[in-house]
């Protein structure tokens, strides 16, 4: 069994502060996180004033796990990455709602300015909160290429903010109204090997697939061509992916086949047909 990398030690997080909670409902979505669930619920235990933990088809420990956090734990029907994302939503009590993925987790930067914009009364002059995204690949975080900084829009005044986008992927909260940007980064730990990024490839191809036959799509050669050179190019040279060691170049690489990948399933999809059958002289 291959030997992992050791995680970052920035992921032991300290005992929670004797200090007022925040008015924040953290979100997490999940399904058979028993893996993930206590560093990201860790990161957010003692600060905020709500965890809901909303699971769909899950046979691990993760309901355990959660009410060990102090979380409200329901179980949701799987409608899709946006439409549940939004049945869990309104099940937040209070009006900012953190909405977090199980393998996430908030740094101990980015806490201190959200602790400090909700203190000082600025963040309510705002409808969400975004900040950078950074992934723990391998062995180093990721600062570069098409991972990095990744803004993301995860905290929300849930009164003026919904779940948008695609219903089948690439789903994201959308608000009315103004925008804070802080800088302190949300953690990311989406890959624990080379094997499960490979993995997603395919998940998010089939996703793909649904998305353009619903949208009536057709295959190209020429545009499944130009778009994966371009996904390298973009990654490893304009946006510094070379910076990143070899990670850099596994990661624009690896963007550039799946995008090839989704586009080539298209043309399966068009053009699959039965094998012949077998020749007299070989039945």
């Amino acid at each position: 069994m291959p030997v992992l990398a050791e995680l970052p030690r920035s992921t032991i997080h300290e005992p929670p502060r004797a200090a007022p909670t925040l008015p924040i409902s953290v979100v997490v979505v999940a399904r058979n996180e028993a893996r993930n669930l206590p560093r990201c619920l860790a990161s957010v235990h003692g600060w905020v004033s709500e965890i809901v933990v909303a699971l769909n088809n899950t046979t691990d420990e993760s309901a355990a796990i959660a009410a060990k956090f102090g979380a409200q734990v329901v179980t949701l029907e799987w409608k899709g990455f946006r439409d549940t994302k939004n049945a869990a939503l309104e099940l937040a009590r209070f009006h900012w709602a953190l909405c977090l993925d199980a393998d996430e987790e908030v740094s101990l930067p980015l806490r201190t300015e959200l602790e400090r914009a909700f203190r000082s009364g600025n963040v309510y002059r705002y409808a969400g909160v975004r900040f950078p995204r950074k992934v723990w690949f391998i062995d180093r975080w990721i600062t570069h290429g098409d991972w990095y900084p990744d803004l993301s829009l995860r905290l929300v005044d849930r009164r003026r903010a919904r779940w948008g986008g695609d219903a089948y992927v690439h789903e994201k909260l959308e608000c009315e109204g103004p925008i804070l940007r802080l800088h302190g980064d949300l953690h990311h730990y989406s890959f624990p090997s080379l094997a499960s990024q490979v993995g997603k490839i395919n998940l998010f191809a089939e996703l793909f697939l649904q998305q353009q036959e619903a949208r009536g799509a057709q295959f190209s050669v020429a545009g499944t061509l130009f778009r994966s050179a371009w996904r390298f190019f973009r990654g490893y040279i304009l946006r510094l992916g070379f910076l990143d060691g070899f990670p850099g170049l596994y990661i624009a690489g690896s963007n550039a086949f799946g995008v090839f990948a989704r586009c080539s399933r298209l043309y399966e999809a068009g053009r699959h047909r039965d094998p012949p059958p077998l020749s007299a002289s070989r039945r």
